[in-house]
Order: structure tokens, then C-alpha cells, then sequence
């Protein structure tokens, strides 16, 4: 099985994939926000809305944008205040996911 869970279009609708990754490519590209900055911002709406593995990924792309520890968890106390205990949890899981090196959480 695929680890992205939007392959299964490639089969079944092509065309929405298209339109995905257009969107995708603008919406990251470099603009008056750096690549890094929108990675948080998708990171902490991700877990405010409680969705660990999509908050994860996002993580793992604003690392390798060159994001620190401090600035993940920087992100992740705005999902919070926003989020409540809901994101807090996901939050937590994130951490784990990211650094603490063990099996990825859900």
C-alpha cells in the first residue's frame, strides 16, 4: 500500500490529482512567506484539527526547510491556544512522532 493516501486517484481521477498538486506547488512556493513559515502554519492548523498524521508530515517538510525544534513547538503552542485540549493531544503525538526516534503515533 502506498504511504500517500491520494494515490488511489491515480487510478480512479487523474484530473483531481492534477488539481491538487497545482495547488499544492502554489501554495508552497516561495512567495512573502518562506517555504518554512507555511510548512508551521499547515503544521498547526493540522493539529488543531487533530489530524497527527498530516501534522506530522508537515513537520517533517518544515524540518527539512530548515525549521528548528523550538520553532515546531513555537507552531504547535498556537494550535493549542487556538484548539484546545484537542490540539494538545495531537500536538503531543506530533512531538513524539518527530523527535523521540519510536513508532510513528496516529
Amino acid at each position: 500500500m502506498s504511504e500517500n493516501p491520494l494515490d488511489i486517484y491515480k487510478e480512479f481521477d487523474p484530473e483531481i490529482i492534477k488539481c491538487y498538486e497545482n495547488l499544492e506547488k502554489s501554495t508552497y512556493a516561495e512567495g512573502a512567506l518562506s517555504l518554512k513559515i507555511k510548512l508551521l502554519i499547515a503544521m498547526a492548523i493540522d493539529a488543531e484539527h487533530g489530524t497527527v498524521p498530516g501534522a506530522t508530515a508537515l513537520g517533517k517538510r518544515a524540518l527539512k526547510a530548515g525549521a528548528t525544534k523550538e520553532e515546531i513547538v513555537d507552531a504547535l503552542r498556537v494550535a493549542y491556544q487556538i484548539g484546545g485540549n484537542r490540539a494538545l493531544f495531537t500536538s503531543a503525538l506530533v512531538l513524539q512522532n518527530l523527535f523521540s526516534g519510536a513508532q510513528p503515533q496516529r
